[in-house]
């Protein structure tokens, strides 16, 4: 025993001591250890990793004893030992890349020596040691030292590398700046173009503006764990060359637009656990963004980049120089914009609050500060893309025809699915039963909204079956749009008159009679056309409404001189076929009918 006495401290207990007297030991929020040096940048290192604190005190191990390298076993047992110790302290927010509130954000330039940009309401300036605990990942670079040139000089240079008009780069502009800000949330930053319009090398530099990454650009992650690592590394992200989402993805890209978190069992555990917590700044390239999910539409900022024509086409070696001799303007000015929008935004009040509410306010303070209209723009854009999403949803596109043909809709989710005509093939996105239905008419609320069309389904069946009532109304102003773009489409189409031949099968086919004079019951026909062709596709579930709308279309042919759809015989007024002569007048249907 006294000679193991003499040996002197274990391993172990040596690495236990040269880290308790160099770093201070700490717990994040999410229950992550770290360590952090007494006497250098505020950086929190993990305690396990090639770059955590394990790796520096075998290093420190090794100088301290003359070469002699510490054991696998020693090194386990220490940081044991640290993790417990960083446990019994209270845990401590630890950023990445960015942090701050509403009066100072701060942003980690990713240097050895941990410097960073502090950016207030009275300006912007570099320090040698942040006033924030960050942590650094594989995933981050270096952000180069922000220069000040002339003013507006940054801007410029931006302009110069990105193929858009102005109010796209505007819009482009304050995105940036609110990225910076991190208690908020951003929309999808979305590059949208056809092939040649340097999406993908447009989103690669404004990833590497903000939080500069080796992987600026990303591959479509296979699931949720693997989504969850890259997100919980990265403070921005870029998906390259979007086409389609699988819903699973897009309900991750809206949490984490919001805020998310995963919770997963830890390594070689049975029941601990680990958790990933983070909100994220996003952007992604596609070719068509009406083929996203509605919800996630919502929360896109697009922007549409123009051709480059082969006069103006540049190397990838000379974008990169140019974007790296522009980049420390560039922050510079993004940076002064920064701190001008921190000086703004408690004076920013609106009138409407859009769905990305914090980012339309951000959006109003860039338009104060530089007489720019990002926020008419952006509320414009939005309205676009979530009619496009509702184009690429067959049965989001079926409830809105069925909506502005009628003015309204009321019913069960399962009256709806009967009411709309079943799409000609099997579709991914076509409710399969009325649970289904009611649940993906909820997810369209929102886009129904934004086109004009009212949701309630705050109501239920007085029976005892108690079922849910949806209620869609058009509102005037929708109905009347389409009404008149109806009619604009089917004016400029003809010229003419139009005749509703004999052999016509359906009330809305309308074609022209050469050289005939205009009729006065022009207008009327075209109201009545869009009219009748919406309820055609309802025409055997509601035979009243039908007849109630042919009734005075029939009437306004004959008064224009033209003849009624008709054959020897009336034809009933649902199934189209001729009525028996004998039935006597009066009747309109068949029996059957």
């Amino acid at each position: 025993m006294s000679a193991q006495k003499g040996k002197g401290p274990s391993q172990a207990a040596q690495l236990v001591a040269l880290a308790r007297e160099r770093y201070d030991l700490v717990t994040s929020e999410d229950g992550r250890p770290y360590g952090v040096r007494k006497h250098g940048p505020n950086l929190a290192m993990p305690l396990r990793g090639k770059a955590g604190l394990r790796s520096q005190m075998s290093r420190l191990f090794t100088d301290i004893n003359d070469g002699a390298v510490a054991s696998q076993s020693a090194l386990a047992d220490a940081m044991t030992v640290l993790e417990g110790m960083a446990a019994a302290n209270d845990p401590v927010p630890v950023m990445l890349r960015v942090a701050g509130g509403a009066h100072q954000v701060v942003v980690d330039l990713g240097t050895a020596d941990g410097r960073c940009v502090v950016a207030t309401p009275d300006g912007w300036s570099v320090r040698d040691r942040s006033p924030v605990l960050f942590r650094r990942s594989g995933a981050m670079a270096v952000m180069p030292e922000p220069v000040q040139r002339r003013s507006g000089e940054g801007l410029a240079l931006l302009r110069g590398l990105v193929n858009m008009d102005d109010e796209a780069f505007h819009q482009l502009v304050a995105w940036l700046v609110a990225a910076w800000i991190p208690h908020i949330p951003h929309p999808v930053l979305t590059f949208k173009g056809e092939q040649g319009t340097g999406k993908s090398k447009a989103a690669q530099t404004i990833v590497n503006l903000i939080d500069p990454s080796p992987a600026a650009k990303r591959s479509q992650p296979r699931d949720v764990k693997a989504w969850a690592t890259q997100a919980f590394n990265s403070w921005a992200l870029c998906l390259d060359n979007i086409s389609t989402i699988p819903p699973w993805l897009s309900d991750t890209l809206c949490k984490a637009v919001t805020g998310d978190g995963i919770v997963d069992r830890a390594l070689y555990t049975d029941d601990d656990v680990v958790v990933l917590t983070f909100r994220r700044v996003l952007a992604m390239t596609t070719i068509d963004a009406g083929a996203l999910a509605g919800d996630l539409a919502e929360r896109l900022l697009v922007l549409d980049l123009q051709l480059i024509d082969e006069d103006r086409r540049r190397t990838e070696e000379e974008l990169d120089g140019a974007f790296g001799d522009a980049r420390p303007a560039i922050l510079a000015a993004l940076f002064d914009l920064l701190s001008a929008v921190l000086r703004e935004l408690p004076r920013v009040r609106l009138e409407r609050m859009p769905r990305m509410a914090d980012f339309a306010r951000v959006l109003a303070a860039v338009d104060r500060i530089n007489g720019w209209n990002t926020l008419a723009s952006y509320t414009t854009s939005s309205a676009e893309v979530a009619a496009d999403a509702l184009e690429g949803d067959p049965f989001g596109s079926a409830v809105v025809s069925l909506v502005e043909a009628d003015g309204s809709w009321a019913g069960t989710a399962g009256m709806l699915l009967e009411h709309l005509p079943n799409p000609d093939t099997v579709h991914p996105k076509w409710p399969k039963d009325a649970t289904r239905a009611g649940g993906q008419l909820k997810r369209l609320a929102p886009i129904l909204r934004s086109v004009g069309i009212t949701f309630d389904d705050s109501k239920r069946t007085p029976d005892r079956h108690r079922q849910r009532l949806y209620t869609l109304t058009a509102t005037p102003d929708t109905r009347d749009a389409r009404i008149s773009a109806s009619a604009a489409s089917v004016a400029s189409a003809t010229g003419r008159d139009l005749l509703i031949p004999a052999d016509a099968g359906n009330p809305a086919s309308v074609r022209t009679a050469p050289g005939q004079r205009p009729q006065p019951a022009f207008a009327d026909a075209v109201d009545a056309g869009p009219d009748a062709g919406s309820a055609s596709v309802s025409a055997t579930h509601a035979p009243t409404d039908l007849h109630e709308q042919r009734s005075p279309d029939a009437a306004d042919t004959a008064d224009a001189g033209k003849h009624a759809i008709s054959g020897p015989h009336p034809l009933c007024t649902v199934c189209q076929e001729p009525l028996d002569p004998s039935a006597g007048l009066g009747i309109t249907t068949h029996p059957c009918c």
